[in-house]
């Protein structure tokens, strides 16, 4: 956002510059976490003239103390706190969305940063009271500052604290506005999974303590608005389609008001720390609006009027699981191509539940040949293939026990029983799958596909020829022909799925992960086997 180098040594020293550019003149006085701050970094100075720097820099629409504490604060770190910061464009379209759509007398940004977003609303809504809440006291320092050189410091408010902890009341329509933090869910106390538990089922609707932090913001919002508050939140995307982001989903048809989901792609950066796709929602608390408009975009630049796109009514919505295909305006193949999934039907490999036990090793010694299998193990095992996988000597082998050992001969079946009490020792008969299978100790892998793919990893899909008659499990999808494919055919599918097929046909999580769904793989578009073999497509 900004042309200035790097200004900050410290955080010590962007503490004092944001003392100096007026954080103390903001709301009623620092809160004691601020002030402590505060204290630990009074030997530090900023010299006048580069305050006079970050002042002019401020006011030409940057944010010099926001990037100067990405610089100094390791990516890493700043994750673990979901403390990433939002692009200008995305900052400018979710305020210019409420500008078009409300008259707020208050401002809320839940997850205030350094005040990016309410820098924004003050000069779209320059009546309305500015209310900015963080844990993080660098944070709400840096907020203050920005506020104050912005002329901001009369009507704004900024607390150090929990959003999930906000109660306060105010007449007259609330924007709620932001990027709520994102932080995984093992990173979350037990306490706060039980108030989202317990918040949860006040509203009736089931919570999974597998849920990420955006989450709770998204229930604390719908908890504590008032009908006709609005509110635009971007986020990680992933809320679209796992099963903990049913709440979220649950929230936009019910007590939210879900208007639209634009998604962005990860190509276009919406938060620079992570290769991840983002989802800005909007809303108005009560509204039932018969449909709800869907889109995706490939850059910053394409993001336009937020509401446009496609509309999907809300009852279907209810019944879908997953959400993001539908910000895919589905398409007609061009003439001579198809869906892969009218040559192939896709399947995700074999869940083990417990890899440790069911991928052969010295635990495993003794086995007869016929219950060991070549198997696909390792995503790396089809990247490095070169789209041919030919030496099954190169590949783990995977266990692959008769459901009745009866079928076993006398000698093989006591060399099997007694790899069972190893089994067993190990834990391999009480998880969770196992107690599901219909025998514990029979996996069942499916048999060998003729082509095996990669479905997750920072990068597009991986595609080879199994030649090797490898099986795979749950690492990989298997693709089998619905009808007979000669040699000639598969190689020149293969090599097309190889160069041609994207991550924009999955679904990218926070972190940068891109997953295919068997589903999703089905739509990717291939040529038709005459295009194939005939070669003009590769």
């Amino acid at each position: 956002m900004t042309d200035l180098p790097i200004l900050f040594a410290s955080e010590k020293e962007l503490i004092s510059a944001a003392l100096q550019l007026g954080a103390l003149d903001v709301g009623h006085g620092l809160s004691e976490g601020e002030k402590r701050l505060a204290a630990s970094s009074a030997k530090q100075r900023v010299s006048a003239k580069r305050v006079a720097l970050l002042r002019d820099s401020i006011l030409s629409g940057n944010d010099p103390l926001g990037e100067g504490f990405s610089s100094i604060r390791s990516a890493e770190t700043r994750r673990s706190d979901g403390a990433t910061y939002t692009p200008e464009g995305i900052v400018q379209s979710m305020v210019q969305w409420a500008a078009n759509n409300s008259s707020p007398s208050r401002v809320v940004d839940p997850g205030v940063g350094s005040g990016r977003f309410l820098s924004a609303a003050g000069r779209a809504f320059p009546n309305a009271q500015l209310v900015g809440i963080d844990v993080d006291p660098v944070a709400t320092l840096m907020a203050r500052a920005n506020l104050c050189v912005n002329g901001y410091a009369k009507r704004a408010k900024i607390i150090l604290g929990d959003f999930r902890n906000f109660t306060e009341r105010t007449a007259g329509q609330t924007l709620y506005i932001g990027n709520p933090p994102y932080v995984r869910h093992h990173q979350i106390d037990a306490v706060w999974k039980d108030w989202l538990a317990q918040r949860a089922a006040e509203l009736k609707l089931p919570a999974s303590k597998l849920a990420g932090l955006h989450v709770y913001f998204f229930l604390a919002t719908a908890l504590e608005a008032e009908k006709k508050d609005v509110g635009a939140f971007v986020t990680a995307s992933e809320w679209l389609d796992v099963n903990y982001g049913s709440l979220v989903r649950s929230l936009m048809l019910g007590e939210l008001g879900g208007k639209n989901i634009t998604v962005i792609e990860p190509t276009a950066q919406p938060f620079p720390d992570a290769a991840t796709t983002a989802a800005i929602t909007t809303f108005e608390i009560g509204a039932e609006p018969k449909t709800v408009s869907f889109q995706r975009v490939d850059d910053l630049a394409s993001l336009g009027k937020l509401g446009s796109g496609r509309r999907i009514r809300r009852d279907r919505l209810a019944t879908e699981k997953r959400w993001s295909h539908l910000t895919r305006v589905a398409e007609r193949p061009p003439e001579g191509y198809v869906e892969l999934g009218e040559l192939c039907r896709v399947h995700r490999g074999t869940v083990t539940g417990a890899n440790g036990v069911w991928i052969a090793g010295e635990h495993s010694a003794g086995l007869p040949d016929s219950v060991l299998f070549p198997t696909i193990t390792r995503a790396r095992e089809v990247f490095n293939s070169g789209g041919l996988l030919k030496d099954p000597d190169l590949l783990r082998q995977a266990i692959d026990l008769p459901t009745d050992l009866d079928e076993l001969s006398v000698s093989d079946r006591k060399r099997v029983e007694s790899f069972l009490k190893v089994a067993k020792s190990m834990g391999a008969h009480s998880g969770y799958v196992a107690r599901n299978r219909k025998a514990w100790w029979s996996i069942g892998l499916r048999e060998a596909a003729p082509i095996i793919s990669t479905y997750m990893a920072r990068r597009p899909p991986g595609f080879a020829l199994n030649k090797a008659g490898a099986r795979h499990i749950n690492i990989a999808h298997g693709l089998y022909p619905r009808d007979p494919m000669n040699e000639k055919l598969k190689r020149a599918l293969v090599s097309y799925l190889q160069h041609n097929i994207s991550q924009k046909s999955g679904r990218t999580y926070a972190g940068g992960l891109t997953k295919f769904e068997p589903r999703e793989m089905e739509r990717v578009i291939v040529p038709s086997p005459e295009l194939l073999t005939s070669g003009v497509c590769l």
